[in-house]
């Protein structure tokens, strides 16, 4: 199956985007990727625990470091374009929680970025406005949508560059 084949099927399993929005469970995704791909349940589960190891990918250690030593006053979130699951495999490689609250998931409101509803979410749960925060993300449009809101959005492109932008604008708002 070529790269563009895997991705037809993928997109065919759940063409609404159903499991990152909580209107697809993960056990329905599962089934339903089995399907598209033609999958026994065993490589199924292989599929899910390979889905997952891609998804939560390697640690920035240098950015979790930084993020557990910024100074009490300063609250931390994380809104997540995420699918069912997500929290608990999260929490159990990584105990985000430690470090921040709230963990906004798309599936669990049924939005995903840049949706400026979810990022609404995340200013109330944290009692700020838009401009009061910092968004970092890997994707432009999320930060675009963010900037839109009203919020200070960063394109992570490296951690070095992501912490110093953050720096400046933290130092600017003292």
């Amino acid at each position: 199956m070529t790269g563009d084949e895997f991705s037809a099927a993928l997109g065919a399993a759940d063409p609404d985007n159903g499991i990152s929005t909580g209107r697809l469970s993960l056990d329905d995704w599962r089934d339903r990727c089995a399907e598209a791909l033609g999958l026994s349940s065993e490589q199924a589960d292989s599929f899910v625990a390979d889905m997952w190891d891609w998804y939560c990918g390697e640690l920035d250690e240098e950015l979790m470091a930084y993020v557990a030593n910024l100074p009490q006053r300063y609250r931390t979130a994380i809104i997540s374009n995420s699918g069912s699951g997500a929290r608990e495999v999260e929490e159990t490689r990584y105990g985000f929680s430690t470090y921040f609250d709230p963990i906004i998931y798309s599936h669990e409101v049924g939005l995903l970025k840049p949706d400026p509803r979810i990022y609404a979410i995340a200013c109330d749960r944290l009692r700020l406005e838009p401009h009061e925060t910092v968004f970092l993300d890997d994707s432009q449009v999320c930060v675009d949508g963010a900037r839109a809101f009203g919020m200070h959005g960063i394109l992570h492109e490296s951690t070095a560059t992501s912490i110093r932008t953050i720096d400046t604008l933290l130092a600017d708002s003292s």
